[in-house]
C-alpha cells in the first residue's frame, strides 16, 4: 500500500515538474526571439546609429537622389535663362546697328523729315543724298593709273556731275596727305583736283602699311558728306562696269547690314618678310590656320548702316596688317549678311570677255596674280573694249 502511495505521489510531481518546465521554456523562448520594440535594445540601437551616419554623410554611393518637382522646375528655368542670354547676345549687334542708323537719321533730318525721303542729288545739312559712293583708292605715285581710269570706265567733267544728279552715283579718287603737309606731293594732287574735281581728300597720312586706317577714315568721311545706300571701295587698277555695279547693289537695297564682294579665306602668313605677312598671326590659332571669310580688297561694297557703324566706332576698331582682313574683322561679331558675288572678281580677257559674250557682264575685272590688272596703265583700255558693258549701259540701267 505504501509502495503504491509513493508511486502515485512521484507521478504527480513528475507531471507538475514537466508542466512547470514547459511554462518556463515558453517564456524564455519568447524573450530571446522577440523583435526589437520602441523601448530599445541592442538591435534597435544599432539600426538608429546606422541611420544617423547615413543622414550625416549623405546617400549611399550606389543610390541617386530622386528629381522631384521643384528640381525639375529649377532645371527648366536655368535652360530658359541660357536661351534668353543667347538671344540677347544675338540681338545686341542689331540694336547697335539700329542705334547707329537712328543717330545718322537724327543728324541728317530737317524739320522732322528724314533725308532718306529726299531725291538723289539734293543737299540737306551738308550731306547729299546718293545711291552709291564709289571711292577709288589711289596713291601719290599713281597719276597714270588715275588718267587711265578716267579714259575708260569713269566719266569726267559734266558727265560725272550728271551721273551724280541723275543716277545717284558718286565717284571720287580717295587720297590723304603726305608726311610733309603742303609739300610737292600735296600740291600736285591739289593741281590735279583743280583740273578734274574728282578727289576726296582725307585727314590721313598716306602709307602702304596704313591702308586699314585709310579705309576707316574713308568710310567715315564719305558718310559725313553723302547719305548713300551703299559705299564702295575699289582700287585704281581694277576695271568696273558701273551699270552692272548699280544693278547688283539694287538687288540688295532692301536688306539691312549687307557686305558684298568676292569672299575668300586665305592663309595667315606668320613668316616675316613675305608679302601680306600678318604680325598678329598668333590671334588666329595654330600655324597653318586661315583667316575668317572676308571680301577681297580689290573691290567691295557695304550698306549704309555698316558704313555708319564704322564711322561711329572708328576709334576702337582694331586694324590688322591687311586692309581687307581688318574690314572683315569689324563685322565678325555683328549680324551682317555676307554676299559672295563672283561677278565682282572676274579675270581679265579672255575670262571677262567670254562671260560678256554669254550675257553675264562682269561688275569688275582684274588679275589675281597682280591683285589688280597687271600693267593696268597699258592694259585697262583693252579690258574696257573687250569686257566693258557699253557707254550707255549705266544711263539706261534702273536702280
Amino acid at each position: 500500500m505504501r509502495a503504491r502511495a509513493g508511486s502515485g505521489i512521484a507521478t504527480k510531481w513528475i507531471v507538475l515538474l514537466c508542466f512547470a518546465s514547459f511554462i518556463v521554456g515558453t517564456l524564455f523562448t519568447n524573450r530571446m526571439w522577440q523583435g526589437p520594440d520602441s523601448s530599445g535594445g541592442i538591435a534597435d540601437e544599432v539600426l538608429i546609429e546606422a541611420q544617423r551616419k547615413l543622414e550625416s554623410n549623405g546617400e549611399p554611393c550606389d543610390s541617386k537622389p530622386p528629381v522631384n518637382g521643384d528640381q525639375k522646375d529649377i532645371l527648366s528655368e536655368v535652360s530658359k535663362t541660357h536661351m534668353a542670354i543667347r538671344t540677347l547676345d544675338k540681338t545686341i549687334s542689331s540694336l547697335e546697328m539700329e542705334l547707329a542708323a537712328a543717330r545718322a537719321a537724327q543728324a541728317t533730318s530737317v524739320n522732322g523729315s528724314p533725308i532718306l525721303d529726299k531725291p538723289v542729288g539734293e543737299v540737306t545739312e551738308g550731306r547729299q543724298k546718293a545711291f552709291v559712293v564709289i571711292g577709288i583708292n589711289t596713291a601719290f605715285s599713281s597719276r597714270k593709273r588715275r588718267d587711265s581710269v578716267r579714259e575708260t570706265w569713269m566719266p569726267q567733267g559734266d558727265k560725272l556731275k550728271q551721273l551724280e544728279q541723275e543716277k545717284g552715283i558718286v565717284i571720287r579718287f580717295v587720297i590723304g596727305h603726305s608726311a610733309t603737309p603742303g609739300g610737292i606731293l600735296d600740291r600736285a594732287i591739289e593741281a590735279e583736283d583743280a583740273q578734274h574735281n574728282d578727289f576726296l581728300r582725307l585727314e590721313h597720312v598716306e602709307g602702304y602699311h596704313e591702308l586699314s586706317a585709310k579705309t576707316k577714315i574713308y568710310f567715315s568721311t564719305a558718310v559725313s558728306k553723302w547719305d548713300a545706300d551703299f559705299y564702295v571701295k575699289v582700287d585704281d587698277d581694277v576695271h568696273v562696269n558701273l551699270g552692272m555695279l548699280g544693278t547688283t547693289l539694287a538687288r540688295h537695297r532692301s536688306k539691312p547690314r549687307v557686305y558684298i564682294g568676292c569672299m575668300k579665306s586665305g592663309p595667315v602668313l606668320a613668316q616675316k618678310g613675305v608679302k601680306y605677312h600678318e604680325p598678329e598671326f598668333w590671334k588666329f590659332g595654330e600655324e597653318g590656320n586661315k583667316y575668317f571669310r572676308h571680301a577681297t580688297g580689290q573691290i567691295y561694297a557695304i550698306s549704309k548702316d555698316l558704313a555708319t557703324y564704322i564711322s561711329i566706332n572708328q576709334p576702337i576698331l582694331h586694324r590688322y596688317a591687311n586692309e581687307d582682313v581688318s574690314l572683315g574683322s569689324w563685322f565678325i561679331g555683328l549680324d551682317v549678311e555676307h554676299i559672295d558675288d563672283r561677278s565682282m572678281c572676274c579675270g581679265t580677257p579672255p575670262d571677262c570677255e567670254w562671260k560678256a559674250q554669254a550675257g553675264n557682264v562682269c561688275v569688275a575685272s582684274f588679275d589675281w596674280a597682280c591683285s589688280g590688272i597687271c600693267k593696268s596703265v597699258e592694259r585697262i583700255k583693252d579690258v574696257h573694249q573687250r569686257c566693258g558693258e557699253g557707254e550707255g549701259a549705266v544711263w539706261s540701267a534702273s536702280f
